[in-house]
């Protein structure tokens, strides 16, 4: 190991410091903090964000990582510096002022969200969303820029962020295909399932017992309490670090299942951060590769583990435990409920086949926004146009079950949801796998 690379081993452990404890900040802002705090927590938030930005940037750090390159080093610590200048060159092309802009805008923008989308409040939103999409555009030109013509549209600089290696024309293809088989197939599923009787498991159902039951779930799942912890937020997500893994869920006393999907799929998040390399901690490479690999562990636990009939008939004991008035309906009653095909409004809830279209919907729209043939005004009719097309449904002045039930474009995460149907794809491909390996896999689970 060379000097060079040794310091730069030792400022991006530095950085990953400042991550640390910007990643806590954020969790306190969006699960603890009153609602006093917002404005001061925002502007905390932005400093932070500003400050690894220098480091992260600073002349000598790319001089040194330019220096190690040509230095003898073993496979482990090339693949280890390839990553660091990856970070680097993501960081330099951006000015520090739109570093700190965005951040604050961001912050600002999804506090607001938590209680204008329970309001129904478009316009509200609006009004902080304006910022929010002209700094993610600027981002988006700055990092299509710096890289010469390899990104094909602006969007796709960000869409690399959270897709590292696709492109809007790989989605194209993806998505095309999508749009074209499963209409069709959700008719004929929807058809076949009216000779089936399903159950209906609305109810009252408090939430005190439904915390038990997701905490039940969690350590059914492997989740360890001793390295994490599960609160409630406006919108479920995990995050956290080594040996400190923080996920939410949300619940309602009408219904149980959303908080248990939401429970499986960020157990999943959780346990794939954990699993990674303590080797490697602190430095670039021991990071998740993309957000479409870390989407695919989530969606594992949740659409293929959890909703699949072996796992919820050995679960259903527990669900009967806790709640007692679900004990009239057997395993399969709960499965037969639980993965019923029909078109619905809430992306999170929507069942495994519907939930590419919903992911589809929101790409085509944020795509356009970015690339600039969408206005942020646009957004409501677009949305209750392709929710119409796609599946039949209209949220015209339905915003709060519309374009604005999820928290991703609040803060600026444009380009994270196609992760979710890649994830989705190689989640399904990794269950078959499984399935083809361990032919025994449903006696053994």
């Amino acid at each position: 190991m060379t000097d060079r690379y040794q310091t730069l081993e030792n400022q991006f452990k530095r950085l990953a410091k400042i991550d640390h404890a910007r990643t806590f900040l954020q969790w306190d802002h969006m699960v603890m903090m009153p609602p006093g705090g917002n404005q001061s927590r925002a502007e905390a938030i932005a400093e932070l964000t500003a400050l690894r930005h220098e480091l992260l940037t600073a002349p000598e750090l790319g001089e040194f990582i330019e220096k190690a390159a040509g230095e003898a080093q073993n496979p482990m610590q090339q693949r280890s510096l390839s990553e660091m200048e990856r970070m680097y060159r993501r960081a330099v092309c951006l000015p520090a002022e739109l570093v700190k802009a965005k951040a604050l805008a961001g912050s600002i923008c999804e506090h607001g969200w938590r209680s204008q989308r329970q309001a129904n409040d478009w316009q509200g939103f609006l009004a902080n969303f304006r910022e929010v999409v002209r700094l993610a555009r600027e981002e988006a030109q700055a990092r299509s820029a710096a890289e010469s013509g390899r990104f094909p549209t602006p969007y796709d600089a960000l869409l690399d962020l959270y897709c590292t290696g696709d492109s809007s024309i790989f989605l194209a293809e993806v998505f095309a295909r999508l749009k074209r088989e499963l209409p069709g197939l959700v008719q004929e599923v929807v058809a076949k399932q009216k000779s089936t009787a399903v159950v209906d498991l609305h109810g009252h159902y408090p939430i005190v017992d439904q915390q038990q039951l997701n905490r039940e779930l969690m350590l059914c799942l492997g989740f360890d309490f001793d390295r994490g912890r599960q609160d409630v937020s406006a919108h479920p997500f995990s995050t956290g670090g080594r040996g400190d893994q923080r996920i939410t869920t949300r619940y309602r006393e009408g219904e149980f299942l959303e908080a248990l999907l939401a429970t499986a799929h960020e157990t999943g998040h959780a346990a794939y951060e954990d699993g990674l390399p303590e080797e490697w901690d602190g430095l670039p490479i021991g990071l998740a590769r993309n957000m479409c690999l870390h989407e695919s562990q989530s969606l594992l636990f949740e659409k293929q583990l959890f909703l699949s009939r072996p796992f919820l008939t050995f679960f259903s004991a527990t669900i009967h435990g806790l709640l007692p008035s679900t004990a009239r309906h057997d395993g399969t009653a709960l499965w037969t409920a639980a993965t019923r095909v029909q078109p619905s409004y809430i992306r999170v809830e929507a069942d495994e086949v519907t939930y590419p279209l919903h992911v589809i919907l929101r790409y085509e729209i944020e795509s356009g926004l970015i690339n600039g043939s969408l206005a942020a005004e646009d957004i409501p009719e677009i949305w209750d146009a392709k929710m119409t097309e796609y599946l039949g449904l209209s949220t015209k002045d339905n915003y709060r079950d519309g374009c604005l039930q999820d928290m991703h474009w609040s803060d600026g995460s444009f380009g994270y949801f196609p992760s979710y149907t890649i994830g989705a794809l190689n989640s399904a491909q990794l269950s078959a796998a499984l399935r083809k390996s361990q032919p025994d896999w449903q006696e053994r689970l």
